[in-house]
């Protein structure tokens, strides 16, 4: 490379002649010294991905309990433990410890959770390519690729893993595969010519970016950006920055465990204060109603039954083609307003498939999707072709000697995906490669260029040579003086000419990728080769979408979701995919991602709403994309397969890489992965989502409306004058873990509401009680009403009945949460209409619950290793058959209003 005079230094490497950038470099034609390359690489690092300090294992397991909820139970176990010990309480130590067991189980299912999901800076290490070819000194070295240094000179050829960010000095036919970084679905052609400073990401054809691989051709190439200032850098960077964001449900119950938090040190500092100064009680009488009403207050199985029932959500995903990594991930789907979807991969097969065939006699349909052999050629009319007509089987031919891919009907192919599409084509009309490929000699090839646009090859057929050329029509027209025309070889008019343009802008205009064939017999003259052909026809080809993918889209709308198309595809291709799924119609907007690139952050949050499809981006729009979304208000899912998706699925309320295409970097960074990289998958995950979260505030419903009414009725009996708290913190426990936690547990894996994918998606700020207060409200009103009443009604001060009473009031609110339970089967509809006796799980946790709640009335079991009873633990005593009975019955008092209630609101729907 001759000498040359250095224009200003700037970043913009592929807006710069390669002599510009070696002269900026410091670097020449030969590569750098051996000494020179050692100081840069003191000077500048080692080309690697460098990341934060990973989380250790005891960090996760920590992380575990700074939940406000959890805070909240080992504060009360702290405290009962305290008290058991100076007490000398082997009850009080028995329900810390309870509580302390729970909290454990909860701690090591979220650190199993969350250990195996740390691991999106290792995944991008794996990108980087092991070693390189250089040249140092003017000889050609292999070095290790993290020594390589910016300036250093890097060869490369078909199959190399790209070792840095290069601008390519000279190349030969080079094709590279991007499709993981810029969602480029076909191989795209570089060149060494310089380009517009505003040429996006996609568009740089004389750059070759890290972690991409070289399909075809061989290059020579100039680092000019390693390690983290590679494109592949930033986006680890990205990543590291990136704050893990709550999901709405962490954020409800966060904000849950604080009200809970604060109104339990409230009550309790009020009964104490009221108890010592009116009542002139014992501090330590007075400190364990304090902690009998704490106990109430907290609901200890609702961390655990969410964690429960997120994990068994996360189980039968599994069976939909979806693993979750990440529990809160499963509800958040269920409050997606927003799906931001990769085009190339995840809408479509990702296969180029050729769809259409035109000759001047006539147009063919291509039926059969991918590159398996399955499929045929309809005619015009759209019936089935049985024999191939004389034109449509000479484009077949051509077709199958002029391209290098081979396919081998199962969906595996080599060589490039376009050529690939063709000779899918061919089989597909019995046309078979190998076979004719055999029965002709290949004899010469003026290989593609992307200055040529087409190439040519030359067979030996009998005593003829034959040359065959495949490339855009616009050129390889030019070079025809005659076509093929019904049968025969005629003059190529200029009607002809016309029809042959006006197909391939017709094509063009719906977004399909048209090459032109053409033939010849060939002579000794190979430099007339490319002159005088006869023309072919046309070929018209797609990366086609996934039959599934219309279907979910629909499905997606009449949830209330909006699905936005954001790809590194050309904005024609990208819009016509979008109209044929649904995504895009008329009214919407389509942004370029230079388009982008000069709006402010303000500019985009104002026009994102309007935005159905965004082509040409690169990752840094992605990730404002999603911001501006967020902004607006939305529940953001991101699905993406490339690497360039991976800062937006981390940003995204819930990520959704593809298991199958996907990369490792973006299944890492993401907080669920299809495993068939279909897009219909997300929409059986949504739904699945919602089920779930219905489930939640099933048990939110029943577990709360307990605690209530526990806490309500230890207050009120506590400021009866003379008369016992009404339950014990023993009573409570036993209450909160099995009255309350087995069915609890089975409300959390309860077959889910119906109608769910007909309702809107719910906003991000929604309480979870919204729609609640029949559970809530009016339910422990009814509880405390029946509660407090027997109580009253069996309290004798004269007997100082503690334990009888005590045990009347442990029955009836055991009694109201096992009705409940039956009741809360739908918050929404009659439990009768959903199925009562449906979910079987249920009826085993009231049988144990029922089971459990008499042995400890009436079997006086002895605690092992002590002379305890159960009895005297819990505070109970038998009670006759009539008074149970009595019990029994009025506790069905609350069932039988949240089933009128609910058949009255619900009485016009259809379930």
């Amino acid at each position: 490379m001759p000498e040359h005079i250095c224009s200003k230094v700037d970043i913009l490497w592929h807006a710069k002649s390669g002599g510009d950038v070696l002269c900026e470099l410091g670097s020449k034609d030969k590569g750098l010294s051996g000494k020179d390359a050692k100081d840069r690489l003191v000077r500048d690092g080692l080309n690697e991905i460098v990341g934060k300090k990973p989380i250790t294992a005891l960090q996760i397991f920590l992380e575990q309990f700074k939940d406000f909820l959890i805070i909240l139970l080992l504060a009360a176990a702290a405290v009962s433990m305290g008290v058991g010990i100076y007490e000398g309480s082997i009850q009080e130590m028995i329900e810390a410890g309870l509580i302390i067991v729970i909290v454990i189980f909860i701690a090591v299912v979220g650190f199993y959770q969350r250990y195996s999901a740390e691991k999106e800076l290792d995944a991008l290490k794996k990108m980087m390519t092991p070693h390189a070819r250089v040249l140092r000194d003017g000889v050609e070295k292999n070095i290790d690729a993290k020594e390589l240094v910016v300036g250093d000179i890097v060869l490369l050829d078909a199959g190399d893993r790209v070792p840095a960010d290069l601008r390519i000095l000279e190349s030969y036919q080079l094709k590279a595969d991007e499709s993981s970084l810029t969602g480029e679905s076909t191989p795209v052609e570089k060149t060494t010519e310089k380009l517009n400073e505003k040429t996006s990401l996609a568009d740089r054809k004389n750059m070759l970016y890290m972690g991409t691989t070289v399909v075809y051709g061989r290059a020579k190439a100039v680092v000019v950006e390693i390690g983290m200032r590679t494109q592949l850098g930033e986006i680890a960077e990205n990543i590291t920055e990136m704050k893990e964001e709550k999901t709405p449900l962490q954020e409800r119950l966060n904000v849950l465990g604080k009200q809970i938090g604060i109104g339990v040190l409230f009550l309790c500092a009020f009964i104490m204060v009221v108890e010592m100064v009116v009542n002139h009680s014992h501090f330590l009488e007075v400190f364990m109603i304090a902690i009998a009403l704490a106990v109430a207050a907290v609901p200890e199985g609702l961390p655990g039954v969410v964690t429960i029932a997120l994990a068994s959500g996360m189980r039968k995903m599994v069976s939909e083609n979806v693993i979750v990594r990440k529990l809160p991930a499963v509800e958040t789907l269920g409050s997606t307003t927003v799906i931001c979807t990769d085009k190339t991969g995840t809408l479509t097969k990702n296969e180029m498939t050729l769809k259409n065939v035109w000759t001047l006699d006539s147009t063919y349909d291509l039926v059969g999707d991918g590159y398996g052999f399955s499929g045929g050629f309809k005619d015009e009319k759209g019936r089935d072709i049985s024999k191939l007509p004389k034109d449509l089987v000479e484009v077949l031919e051509a077709s199958a000697l002029v391209c290098d891919a081979t396919a081998d009907g199962k969906g595996g192919i080599t060589g490039d995906p376009t050529e690939a599409a063709l000779v899918v084509a061919a089989y597909k009309g019995n046309v078979d490669q190998v076979k004719l490929k055999d029965r002709y000699k290949k004899v010469d090839e003026v290989p593609f260029s992307s200055e040529r646009k087409r190439k040519t090859i030359v067979y030996r057929m009998g005593k003829d040579s034959v040359a065959l050329s495949l490339g855009a029509p616009d050129v390889l027209v030019k070079s025809c003086s005659k076509v093929m025309k019904n049968g025969k070889v005629e003059k190529l008019s200029k009607k002809d000419l016309e029809r042959i343009l006006n197909a391939n802008s017709d094509y063009a205009s719906r977004a399909f990728r048209v090459l032109g064939l053409a033939k010849k017999k060939a002579g000794s003259d190979l430099g007339r080769l490319e002159s005088d052909m006869v023309f072919v026809g046309l070929v018209a080809m797609i990366d086609p979408p996934r039959q599934e993918s219309k279907k979910a889209v629909a499905e997606c709308k009449s949830a209330g979701i909006r699905v936005i198309m954001i790809t590194g595809d050309h904005m024609l291709t990208a819009k016509a995919i979008a109209e044929d799924l649904g995504i895009h119609s008329e009214g919407h907007k389509v942004l370029s991602g230079q388009e982008l690139e000069e709006m402010s952050d303000e500019e985009l949050e104002k026009t994102v709403d309007d935005v159905s499809v965004y082509a040409r981006v690169s990752p840094i729009h992605k990730l404002r994309i999603v911001s501006a979304l967020q902004k607006r208000g939305n529940v953001v899912a991101m699905t993406g397969d490339g690497v360039n998706d991976a800062p937006a699925l981390k940003k995204a309320d819930i990520g959704v890489a593809m298991g199958i295409t996907g990369t490792e970097v973006s299944k890492e960074a993401a907080d669920m992965v299809l495993t068939d990289d279909n897009f219909a998958s997300i929409v059986k995950a949504v739904e699945e989502g919602r089920g779930i979260y219905d489930n939640i505030r099933k048990f939110f419903a029943y577990l709360i409306s307990g605690n209530i009414g526990e806490v309500a009725i230890v207050f009120f009996s506590s400021i009866i004058p003379g008369a016992p708290i009404a339950l014990t913190a023993s009573q409570i426990l036993v209450v909160n873990l099995v009255t309350d936690g087995f069915p609890a547990l089975a409300l959390g894996v309860d077959p889910f509401e119906p109608g769910a994918m007909r309702r809107k998606p719910r906003p991000r700020n929604e309480p979870l009680h919204r729609g609640l207060a029949p559970f809530i409200v009016w339910y422990p009103v009814l509880m405390i009403i029946v509660a407090m009443g027997l109580f009253l009604w069996i309290w004798d001060p004269v007997k100082q009945n503690v334990y009888e009473v005590q045990t009347v009031a442990f029955l009836t609110l055991a009694f109201f949460e096992m009705y409940q339970a039956f009741a809360s089967r739908s918050t929404r509809y009659p439990a009768t209409k959903v199925g009562l006796f449906k979910n079987k799980y249920l009826l085993l946790a009231v049988g144990a619950s029922l089971a459990v709640i008499l042995a400890l009335v009436y079997i006086p079991i002895t605690i092992p290793g002590s002379d305890i009873t159960l009895q005297e633990l819990t505070h109970t005593v038998p009670l006759s058959p009539g008074l149970f009975l009595t019990i029994f019955l009025l506790s069905s008092i609350g069932f039988i209003y949240l089933e009128i209630a609910k058949w009255w609101s619900t009485r016009k729907e259809a379930y």
